[in-house]
């Protein structure tokens, strides 16, 4: 029997899709060498839950609409996917490859080699690991099975400290620049643009929870202020943290948001309280009914907005600098607008022309009509 659509995924991914967005105008931001802490806070630390969150309802979605106790066709299985990820990550690559190499002069990407290491890596463009390590996720995906179908409350937690401890060793600990060997210090050095385990965790809950969905969703109608309570003390948490290496550690704004990231253990914890908070917030739905429209509208946008979105602040970044103008907080704040604007509206547009010219849709999110 078909299960009931939960609309709090497709509002999860709109949300994150903006915080991802906000994560890379940050960056952009912090090009300024006095910029507002505060602001790079909301942009660079309340916004890391979005790309772990990512691969919770990604976990969700998938054990929500499978049936355990049926077989499993991985065939099946990896031939759905790929076409909704693969294709459109190999289409995205060559697109970037190409467009930065027009824009760059920059005719080394062409290299075979080049062009191999960054499709392996997800390096055609900065938000494009997310789709290797998820395609990663997939390919392991009888392992996952397995382990949801025997995890209970006290091996997840066993997980989460697994998680945490082996997020802090990769992140803090781990020194891979030492290795001689040229291919197995790549492999290293881009640990995180592969490496599945640094997302384990958020991933098993989700299809975990997604399997219990009943109990979940009970949870989440009568805990809704001790949800609140866990997001809002987590966010503070890492938002501590972040104050704290820069007041009394002394670290500058980015050596701050690249210690203070979604793989410290407050960011692994932030990430929980986000997700749950998040999903609770769009069942519950305790605001204006009006504005699941918009939700709607940017889940639906999501993926292609999120994968477009470095070429609007390409060009608005060029436009700024032919500008002469200095990225201070209001500019910032205009640019993080802007760019959000012209990601969805060119999602919103291609969606309709790819809905009478399919193959774009195919390439671009991998949306088919069959």
């Amino acid at each position: 029997m078909q299960k009931p659509r939960l609309p709090a995924i497709e509002y999860i991914r709109g949300i994150s899709m903006l915080g991802v967005i906000g994560i890379h105008v940050g960056s952009e931001y912090l090009m300024n060498p006095t910029p507002n802490l505060h602001l790079v806070a909301l942009f660079e630390i309340a916004t890391r839950f979005s790309v772990p969150i990512f691969f919770f309802i990604s976990a969700f979605g998938l054990f929500y609409n499978m049936d355990l106790k049926k077989p499993f066709s991985y065939r099946d299985f990896l031939r759905r996917r790929f076409r909704t990820v693969l294709v459109p990550y190999i289409a995205w690559s060559a697109f970037y490859i190409l467009h930065y190499t027009f824009l760059y002069r920059d005719t080394m990407l062409l290299n075979v080699k080049e062009i191999l290491k960054y499709l392996f890596f997800g390096f055609a463009s900065y938000q494009l690991y997310f789709m290797v390590i998820l395609l990663w996720f997939y390919l392991l995906m009888p392992l996952w099975i397995a382990i949801i179908r025997r995890v209970t409350p006290a091996n997840l937690t066993l997980i989460l400290i697994f998680q945490i401890v082996f997020n802090y060793w990769s992140s803090f600990i781990f020194n891979p620049y030492g290795i001689e060997n040229k291919y197995l210090n790549a492999l290293m050095v881009n640990r995180l643009n592969y490496w599945v385990l640094h997302y384990i965790f958020i991933f098993i809950l989700g299809g975990w929870l997604a399997i219990n969905i009943k109990s979940f969703l009970k949870f989440l109608k009568t805990n809704q202020c001790k949800i609140t309570l866990f997001f809002l003390g987590s966010l503070a948490s890492i938002l501590c943290y972040y104050y704290w290496l820069i007041s009394f550690r002394h670290y500058t704004p980015i050596q701050a948001i690249n210690t203070a990231h979604q793989l410290c253990p407050a960011g692994v914890v932030y990430t929980i309280g986000a997700s749950i908070f998040l999903f609770m917030i769009f069942t519950e739905q305790h605001y204006p009914e009006c504005m699941n429209k918009i939700f709607s509208f940017l889940g639906r946008h999501s993926y292609f907005a999120y994968l477009a979105h470095p070429l609007a602040i390409t060009y608005l970044d060029r436009i700024v600098a032919r500008m002469g103008l200095v990225m201070n907080a209001p500019l910032a704040i205009m640019f993080y607008i802007a760019t959000a604007t012209l990601a969805v509206t060119a999602a919103s547009l291609t969606r309709k022309i790819g809905d009478k010219i399919p193959i774009i849709n195919k390439l671009t999110i991998g949306v088919y009509k069959d």
